[in-house]
């Protein structure tokens, strides 16, 4: 019976976990033994029992050798890389243009990686969609952190003692980050104005109650995987000018702005900080990619000019247990296709999603802009 092997988390900060007793249930009834590393949920508030319950098997560090499939959330060590078996499976992010010393030894491991983050953004993956799960999560997240840091209050509220207007909240970027943001300060009662370099996102921001911010010029900018491109200076200076004039009156910013395999585009500079008002807040969740924001320092709640800048990294894994619950369906929504009789890996290489995620296997990496980083040319 094929092993499938669920590790601990032990990159720093990660309470996140790569299954749930309800994503195990269905692996098993498809054949799999699972193994959980125990304490592995410990963080996601999952206990050895609720997976053992569930109706996988507690283990430890030797779960890596004996496994033929491995999920995991955060890319594996070095370390962890070589406590596995040659020829197994491993899905997990990756984030390979900054982990190339571990791509190398997956492929030297002859690992076939599937990149959870490479999962290409059609309409059949959308149940495979990590980025979009966890930027759910994260964008929630950032406007709470946001309001928790705010010296007022974020609704409109009218008492006895008179009247508290709502807090006025600026959100950049609406892909599905920005979006949850925006959806979250209005609950919260916020007034929220966003911007965006894709057309089709003033549709979107309007129909959470949100104010689409029109850029003179402006036309769309977003390419055929759904993913902004990179913008030029041009359109990031008109963005900027009027942008600038809603930041000055912003009680609270989120940045969301980013683009895949690049370093973070910086959209409030300095001077933007310097004309907030005193107390705003600014939550910057670009900041493990350079951030948007130029004053911004990862890992890191800082106050610059009388505005507290929230550089927290990974604000998915502070919502762990839903985080984990997300994730894990988009890695059993990715693998139960291709699970054969008595619980066989059969991974079909020529399927549009697996050909999009393929990060190494058999030897090579497959990824070609992995490729072109290790110096190796792009795959024939």
């Amino acid at each position: 019976m094929p092993i499938a092997f669920i590790p601990s988390e032990s990159r720093p900060g990660e309470t996140r976990v790569a299954a749930s007793p309800e994503t195990i249930k269905r692996f098993v009834k498809k054949g799999l033994e699972v193994r959980v590393q125990s304490g592995a949920g410990a963080r996601a508030g999952f206990s050895d029992e609720d997976f053992r319950e569930a109706g996988a098997q507690s283990v430890g560090e030797e779960g890596w050798q004996a496994a033929d499939v491995i999920f995991k959330v955060q890319p594996p060590t070095v370390d962890e890389i070589g406590r596995m078996r040659e020829g197994s499976v491993l899905c997990s992010i990756m984030q390979p243009s900054t982990h190339l010393e571990e791509v190398q030894a997956l492929r030297d491991r002859r690992v076939t990686t599937l990149a959870m983050d490479l999962v290409p953004r059609i309409t059949r993956a959308q149940s495979m969609d990590v980025l979009s799960s966890q930027a759910s999560v994260a964008g929630y997240k950032a406007v709470l952190l946001g309001a928790s840091h705010m010296p007022k209050l974020c609704p409109l509220l009218m008492t006895a003692a008179g009247t508290v207007p709502p807090a006025k909240a600026v959100v950049f970027g609406a892909g599905v980050a920005g979006l949850m943001a925006i959806a979250t300060a209005r609950r919260l009662g916020c007034v929220v104005e966003a911007t965006d370099v894709r057309l089709a996102a003033k549709e979107q921001v309007e129909s959470l109650g949100g104010r689409f911010i029109d850029v003179p010029g402006m036309e769309d900018m977003e390419d055929a995987g759904g993913y902004a491109k990179e913008q030029t200076q041009e359109f990031l200076d008109r963005q900027r000018e009027e942008v600038k004039k809603r930041v000055a009156e912003a009680d609270l910013v989120i940045t969301t702005a980013l683009i895949p395999g690049r370093k973070a585009p910086v959209l409030v500079d300095e001077a933007m900080v310097r004309s907030m008002p005193s107390g705003s807040v600014l939550v910057d969740m670009a900041v493990e990619a350079g951030g948007n924001c130029e004053l911004s320092v990862l890992g890191e709640v800082v106050e610059r000019e009388g505005t507290t800048i929230i550089g927290i990294p990974n604000l998915a894994a502070t919502v762990p247990r839903h985080a984990s619950e997300l994730y894990a369906k988009n890695i059993l929504a990715l693998i139960q296709p291709f699970l054969g009789e008595g619980g066989a890996v059969e991974l079909d290489f020529e399927d549009e999603v697996l050909i999009g995620c393929r990060l190494t296997h058999e030897g090579e990496v497959w990824h070609d802009p992995t490729k072109e980083a290790l110096g190796q040319g792009s795959q024939a």
